[in-house]
């Protein structure tokens, strides 16, 4: 596998928003959902796949790590930070549930004011990728379809977005070419297996 760079995964979340207008306490919460498919993707080269997060993935990440709340990824414009409590992360069997306590700040009134006006309604995360596994599957059409588990993963940020896709990118095209090279292999050595065999040399 490579070396794990930096991932970023949208996601079109129901972003659920409340706030303490007694204590001037604004939050959104949302979740990424575990062992759940996301829509089809396909690589540079044509080929569809999907993806999912195995339960657990982030548990090891989230113990060890602060995790910050961005707005659009922009590492300028913090919204909050597991370190200080204003970012909150509950890692349950089936999603992890995050709270985002909105500061009041430039970067955070206009964040809220679009999330309340429903222009921004998804939440985005970045990951890196430690472990993960492929595997395929033929559909009744005769076509392929991979399918890419994340098992292990380091959660750095979660941030609302504009556009919630669940694009592909590099990293998950090269570990797709690398599994799909495993496959050839398995299938060329199967292949001269099944010919020895019909020629009684095995």
């Amino acid at each position: 596998m490579p070396k794990p760079t930096k991932e970023t995964r949208a996601l079109p979340v129901a972003l659920e928003i409340r706030a303490d207008e007694e204590n001037g306490k604004r939050t959104i919460t949302g979740s990424i959902k575990y062992d759940t498919d996301s829509n089809e993707m396909r690589d540079w080269y044509g080929d569809t796949f999907v993806e999912q997060i195995a339960s657990g993935a982030f548990t090891d990440s989230i113990k060890n790590r602060g995790v910050v709340g961005l707005w659009s990824h922009d590492t300028s414009q913090v919204l909050g930070n597991t370190k200080s409590g204003t970012l909150r992360l509950n890692d349950g069997s089936t999603e992890l549930r995050f709270e985002l306590d909105i500061p009041d700040t430039t970067v955070g009134n206009d964040a809220w004011a679009l999330i309340q006006r429903g222009d921004v309604d998804g939440m985005s995360f970045g990951m890196k990728v430690t472990k993960d596994k492929w595997s395929s599957e033929k559909r009744d059409d005769g076509t392929k379809v991979y399918k890419r588990s994340i098992l292990n993963a380091d959660l750095f940020e979660i941030s609302p977005v504009a556009f919630p896709a669940y694009p592909s990118n590099e990293v998950t095209a090269r570990s797709l070419e690398d599994f799909k090279a495993e496959e050839a292999r398995a299938g060329l050595n199967a292949e001269k297996e099944n010919i020895l065999m019909e020629l009684d040399l095995i």
